[in-house]
């Protein structure tokens, strides 16, 4: 039988994989799928595709034609039947380093006052980024979605300045499998951090210890922080950290790093193995005499004398080098530089290792690996019952992905954002914000007449900067608003099944389930949007995200959607908003099946995937995202819309000869504007002054109503000399549609270069122009004009 045909409640162990795709079923391996392991199907999406089983203690998540591959035998029903735990005694934790298997010390002592260096490594939702925060004070975004590192931090250690920490992206292995698992490996081999911080779920052990393994492989001195150790012993599990240690040969610390225990402690063993050196007590984990009669031993024993010369010459560890090979890792092979005789020598080992073994080459490494940790597991931890978290998550999700309820659910918790953030609490602390900003402005107005300013530097004041900024800075709340709820999903887990969910729809699109979190994302602002694409396992999906996220509505155009609603269409506000959002997503779907159809052919990435429990968002990390929001949004409109809006008045209030005018129509502003009104006239806005906020919005989307209020001299009214409600609906299409701001075009340039971000541009500009012609024909053509 094959795994996709797996009845939901039944167990079944796993026989073979399958797979075109070589690093696929390198990853397939690597997140525990190894021929013997029992798997548990859980259930089907709502749609029939993906599937979730259960498998070493943990969900994961894949396509039905991925598991049409893997072949499983003994199917029996699910059953509850947990191993025999060892028995645990209760001893001191050792001091540094002093356990049975005691690192091993490699060079002289590096002195108290000497920079270290130190990387953080883990699997995705183990609390990474938290313990990031713990240690370093900073304020860094805790996310449950797996992935959300995209990139690389820095902190310094609270109390040790010359110690730097670098938190690495999540990763399961250090396969080539994600651009972040290749980040990750690259920064500890070629940076070469004094020591490793690696942190394990203890309420996951099994599952974690897979990438301990392969970070010892490097033979970097390292400490193994045991999170979520009060959700272990509060479940009934226990770990004997003695035992952990004398098998590992590294320092095991427990701690929890969401009540800021145990963090002491292991700060002073890392300063301690990176000041000393100390390096694993053990990187070897074949057996001479396992189930395969120690072919795999040999065949890596054999691979290790044979390339030791090009490991020392290319500064990678000879026994993490041999185990690539073996997997047939690209970029290992290319830094070792072998000869074509010495390759050939390299898979005859190899396939004699296969022949003995009786598996092949992927198989036996992973099921090398997971064999250790079983043993060491089995002699040191105690199991948990199921874990509250676990069983509410699990009734959670007969909800939340159910068949017939899961996109009823979506919808809802999306209308219920809008609402909150569009009416009910945003829209309307908008309204007393932007009361607030009047009175001080009329105060600031009054002020400057009485004391008699220059009227050139009093209309700049007024007329530039407190139009434009007070204008935009009006909108905070709302992006503050929209910013935390849609936080407050990720954060608990929810967004890791929206992913589940609509991994079907969007597969019809060229895309995977992953790309909708980056999209939906973009609804709060394009540019973390675009860096979330690093998530993606697949350059195909990566680029083609990127292209599409722009098209979902960012939360900088709505300065320009409520100014133009409450001057047009004052009773129907929300209805515009809502069929402006819709029209991005229907708009974006459309390109989709073009670029599918031309330049991004093929099937979108396999979608693998580990679905986390539901955690309830910390309210601090809350707060602080909620801040870091209002700020960054500040500083925005104290910087780039500052500069932007003197600039505009400046153009606006002068001429070419920097004379000031009597009529706008005579400015630079209005030159500028009528070099490109006429690609506008065919829209039904062909004047000048839209044309000028239409370039302005290019700096930032908020520009365009910064550069409207200060032309129109602050009032609202005014508008209706330029527009009509269907222009204005026409305007507001365009300015969905056309290419974002300059962050978000930095952002694509950095992520993707300078011909990606050129053809997203140029896309979008072409896209927006065509569907606004095509908007304001139909509405001409309906009675509308």
């Amino acid at each position: 039988m094959k795994l996709d045909e797996l009845e939901i409640g039944k167990d079944a162990i796993i026989e073979s994989v399958d797979s075109d795709d070589s690093s696929l079923r390198q990853h397939i391996f690597d997140m525990g799928l190894t021929p013997g392991t029992e798997v548990t199907m859980m259930k089907y999406a709502p749609m029939g595709d993906p599937l979730e089983i259960r498998l070493r203690g943990y969900e994961l998540t894949l396509r039905r034609a991925d598991a049409a591959r893997i072949e499983v035998d003994d199917v029996h029903d699910a059953h509850n039947c947990p191993r025999k735990n060892p028995e645990v005694q209760v001893t001191a934790h050792p001091a540094f380093g002093e356990s049975a298997a005691r690192p091993r010390r490699e060079g002289a002592a590096l002195s108290e006052n000497a920079p270290l260096r130190f990387a953080l490594a883990g699997n995705q939702n183990c609390g990474k980024t938290t313990l990031f925060n713990q240690l370093t004070g900073s304020n860094q975004h805790v996310g449950n979605f797996p992935g959300v590192t995209v990139d690389r931090k820095d902190g310094q250690i609270k109390g040790h300045p010359n110690a730097t920490i670098t938190d690495l992206p999540g990763i399961y292995s250090l396969s080539p499998y994600t651009s972040e698992e290749v980040v990750s490996r690259q920064f500890i081999l070629e940076e070469q951090p004094d020591a490793i911080i690696d942190i394990v779920d203890a309420t996951n052990i099994e599952r974690n210890l897979y990438l301990t393994l392969q970070l010892m492989e490097l033979d970097r001195p390292m400490v193994l922080a045991l999170n979520m150790m009060d959700e272990l012993t509060e479940n009934g599990g226990t770990v004997d950290v003695n035992a952990l240690e004398a098998a590992l040969g590294i320092p095991v610390v427990p701690i929890a790093a969401a009540k800021n225990e145990g963090i002491g402690e292991l700060t002073e063993h890392a300063l301690h193995v990176a000041r000393y050196r100390e390096h694993p007590g053990r990187v070897d984990f074949c057996a001479p005499d396992g189930a395969d009669g120690g072919a795999l031993h040999r065949c890596i024993h054999g691979l290790i004398h044979l390339i030791a010369d090009h490991a020392e010459a290319a500064r990678i560890p000879v026994r993490f080098a041999a185990t690539k090979l073996i997997e047939g890792d690209r970029l290992v092979i290319e830094a070792l530089a072998l000869e074509q005789n010495e390759l050939d020598a390299v898979e005859h080992i190899i396939s004699q290792m296969e022949e003995e073994a009786g598996a092949d080459r992927m198989a036996a490494l992973a099921d090398m690996r997971f064999s250790f940790i079983e043993q060491v597991c089995s002699a040191s931890v105690v199991k948990p019952h199921e874990s509250r978290e676990h069983l509410r998550s699990v009734a959670a999700d007969r909800i939340l992905t159910g068949k017939y309820t899961a996109i009823p659910v979506f919808v809802g918790i999306m209308v219920l954002v809008f609402w909150i953030t569009f009416d009910a609490v945003g829209q309307r602390l908008s309204d007393l914000l932007e009361m607030g900003i009047g009175a001080f402005t009329d105060m600031v107005d009054a002020a400057l007449t009485s004391f008699g300013l220059n009227p050139v530097v009093h209309s700049l004041v007024i007329d530039g900067i407190f139009a434009g900024v007070g204008s935009v800075l009006s909108f905070l709340p709302i992006i503050v608003v929209l910013f935390l709820l849609l936080s407050i999903l990720e954060d608990s887990g929810y967004m890791a099944r929206v992913a589940f969910v609509m991994d079907k729809i969007l597969r019809k699109l060229g895309l995977s389930g992953r790309s909708f979190v980056p999209m939906l994302i973009g609804f709060g602002c394009s540019v973390p949007a675009i860096m979330a694409t690093r998530t993606l396992p697949s350059e195909h999906d990566r680029k083609m995200t990127v292209m599409l996220t722009p098209f979902m509505s960012c939360s900088a155009k709505l300065p320009v959607y409520a100014l133009f609603s409450a001057a047009f269409f004052p009773d129907s506000a929300p209805l515009v908003m809502v069929s402006l959002y819709l029209m991005g997503m229907l708009v974006g779907v459309l390109v989709a099946l073009v670029l599918k159809g031309t330049a991004f052919k093929g099937d979108p990435v396999p979608f693998v995937m580990e679905l986390p429990n539901y955690r309830l968002p910390s309210v601090k990390t809350t707060v602080r995202l909620a801040w870091d929001k209002a700020k960054g949004f500040a500083t925005k409109a104290f910087t780039i819309i500052f500069v932007a809006s003197v600039i505009i008045w400046f153009l606006q209030t002068f001429d070419i000869r920097f004379n000031l005018v009597d009529d706008q129509a005579s400015s630079m502003l209005a030159a500028l504007g009528t070099l490109v009104a006429p690609l506008f006239a065919p829209l039904g806005f062909g004047n000048w002054i839209t044309a000028a906020a239409i370039v302005a919005g290019f700096g930032a989307k908020e520009n365009v109503a910064a550069t409207l209020t200060v032309l129109m001299g602050g009032s609202v009214a005014a508008l209706s000399t330029l527009f009509s409600p269907l222009t204005a609906f026409t305007f507001l299409t365009f300015v969905l549609l056309y290419t974002p701001c300059v962050a978000a075009v930095s952002a694509v340039r950095n992520e993707l270069g300078t011909r990606m971000m050129l053809a997203v541009v140029l896309m979008q500009c072409g896209v927006a122009w065509v569907v606004a012609f095509a908007v304001h024909v139909a509405g001409i053509a309906l009675g509308l004009a």
